[in-house]
């Protein structure tokens, strides 16, 4: 059975939506795939790195990356922790579902 993949998209993909993926992998382990991604990918803001290793979570090595790259194979589940990126989330096949979390 293959896991459930889970995308937090945020608009940089430089803090909210890099710590949830920290968070949901730290949380969940091998039982979800964490990801995440921006409508206009910023990099990885250093403060997050430095926020989460002070929680206990590496997120060092995670990477700021588009939207576009997961449509070919979208996740079961986007979550949007902001709402501009909700906003301006690309279209998605109608089973992927699509939580506003801002």
């Amino acid at each position: 059975m293959q896991r459930p993949r889970v995308l937090f998209l945020c608009t940089g993909n430089a803090c909210r939506s890099q710590m949830a993926e920290g968070w949901l992998r730290h949380f969940a382990g091998d039982q979800v795939e964490a990801l995440s991604a921006g409508t206009k990918p910023a990099g990885l803001n250093p403060l997050a790195v430095r926020v989460m290793a002070e929680a206990g979570v590496d997120i060092s090595q995670q990477s700021s990356d588009p939207v576009d790259l997961f449509l070919a194979d979208p996740p079961d589940l986007v979550v949007a922790v902001c709402s501009s990126a909700a906003r301006d989330c690309p279209v998605l096949p109608a089973k992927v579902a699509v939580e506003s979390w801002p």
